[in-house]
């Protein structure tokens, strides 16, 4: 059985590559710094860097799964938008 009936693009893959890499240098960092401390958010949550992260893909892929739903394709703008709500959630959240 083939991989045929899943759409292997290469964005499809690149966002699999960049989720991976995402988990390792999370995971590298952990390993370097222990435990990084949680820390109080905007929504009243104890965050660590690991629930931020997932906060982030979570909430990114949210983004682009309505935009596909609304406007279709190309998807620039959901990408920008992802980009600053991960930031907007590494600082405050």
């Amino acid at each position: 059985m083939g991989l045929s009936w899943m759409a292997w693009t290469w964005p499809t893959a690149a966002f699999f590559i960049f989720i991976g890499l995402c988990f390792v240098a999370m995971s590298v960092w952990e390993y370097a710094d222990p435990g990084g401390g949680p820390r109080h958010g905007i929504l009243g949550l104890d965050t660590t860097r690991g629930d931020r992260l997932f906060i982030s893909l979570l909430g990114s892929a949210f983004i682009f799964l309505a935009w596909l739903g609304l406007m279709g394709t190309p998807l620039w703008a959901p990408l920008a938008l992802a980009l600053v709500y991960a930031v907007c959630v590494f600082r405050w959240v």
